[in-house]
């Protein structure tokens, strides 16, 4: 609990077998979490074995793919701050007090893993991926006027209930690019956002997406063609049903 608040972890689990016990482990050694809820998205075997061995919750999400797991963790969380990361090694769970440190003041945190000082000897973070993560991030900023954005692709975020009760309605995307789309909505309702610079350390395994560069241009171009959709229909007048009722009232 962080300050009279409960507190959900989600991690989403395909290919983390090997990891997912001892992240697990930090986030509870942390003294502030209430609840690790772990997606398995149709994970390695030996995986719920692994999740058995903790205090976590194990729900399956049958449906492939990061967006889907994410959605599904959401809904079965029952915290009121609500952090959402990988449990593949890249991610320290004492990352969690960073992210509640600034949740009493705004609705999401986002995590960034750009700032060198960050980034362990290891991690796959190369100039391809962090110069583009980057670069897409500040396409977001300038498009959409926000607060500073440095990592578009950084899964490990906090957000409150009450933000995700305004922008869950209008998920759409079940993929990879799941985490763009998901600030994007932010940035559309208005919420206040604020992005900080977290531990990068290197994956144990391989990852499906970041560890082949082909897929990863691939959802880097994906990542460019949602924004630009989402500021267009924006500028010929498309906003969430939801906003437009808040800026009629």
């Amino acid at each position: 609990m962080w300050h009279g608040r409960t507190v959900s972890v989600i991690l989403p689990t395909y290919n983390e077998r090997d990891s997912i016990r001892r992240n697990i482990e930090e986030y509870f050694e942390t003294g502030v979490v209430d609840e690790v809820v772990v997606v398995n998205n149709n994970a390695a075997p030996g995986t719920s074995e692994e999740i058995a061995r903790t205090r976590a919750r194990e729900v399956h999400e049958p449906r492939q793919g990061y967006g889907y797991a994410i959605r599904r963790g959401l809904q079965e969380a029952a915290g009121e701050y609500l952090i959402v990361s990988e449990p593949d090694g890249t991610f320290l769970g004492r990352d969690a007090l960073k992210l509640l440190a600034y949740a009493d003041d705004f609705d999401v945190v986002y995590g960034s893993r750009t700032a060198r000082m960050f980034i362990w000897r290891g991690a796959n973070m190369g100039l391809f991926l962090r110069w583009g993560n980057w670069a897409v991030a500040k396409m977001m900023e300038l498009l959409f006027n926000s607060t500073n954005l440095t990592d578009v692709g950084c899964t490990t975020r906090l957000i409150r209930r009450s933000g995700l009760e305004r922008i869950e309605p209008y998920f759409t995307v079940g993929g990879s690019a799941f985490g763009p789309e998901m600030m994007l909505l932010t940035l559309l309702f208005g919420l206040k956002v604020i992005q900080i610079p977290v531990n990068y350390l290197p994956r144990v395994g391989e990852s499906a997406v970041t560890g082949d560069v082909r897929k990863a241009f691939v959802l880097g171009l994906v990542m460019i063609g949602l924004v630009v959709r989402y500021r267009v229909r924006s500028w010929f007048g498309w906003r969430p049903p939801l906003a437009r009722a808040r800026r009629a009232a």
